[in-house]
């Protein structure tokens, strides 16, 4: 069992391929903050060597605009560091795009799309409340 919890809420109306794509980006920026969540690498039965993966689970979950943009503000306001996707960059092609897109836009205009974070498991719990387990 682990002392955190790590969680990703994604925007519920987005297309099946922005889900994907958000997720994706999100969890790197989690195992980004903390190296350490990475594993040894897998080996498989005839010797095959595959890259090594989050050594801790991860609970997707869904969430409307209202309720995403209350589990961001929950964040901001206890002061729990966590990677953020808006719908800006979506636009972009490349990472200075995504900077540049995402510094247009503070926690009151930003469009969240999607959120990661890992902490406390109760404190997950408490700032991602109202989110459910993606479909």
């Amino acid at each position: 069992m682990f002392d955190t919890k790590i969680a990703i809420v994604i925007r519920d109306d987005l297309e099946t391929w922005q889900k994907l794509n958000v997720t994706a980006f999100l969890m790197s920026g989690i195992v980004g903050a903390d190296g350490g969540l990475i594993g040894e690498p897998y080996r498989d039965a005839a010797g095959n060597l595959y890259a090594s993966l989050c050594r801790q689970p991860i609970i997707v979950l869904a969430a409307d605009r209202p309720t995403l943009a209350n589990v961001h503000r929950r964040a901001l306001d206890r002061g729990v560091p966590h990677a953020l996707y808006i719908e800006e960059m979506f636009t972009t092609g490349h990472d200075a795009a995504n900077r540049a897109v995402f510094a247009e836009h503070g926690p009151d205009t930003a469009k969240v799309v999607g959120l990661a974070l890992r902490e406390d498991r109760k404190l997950v719990d408490k700032i991602t409340k109202g989110a459910r387990m993606h479909p």
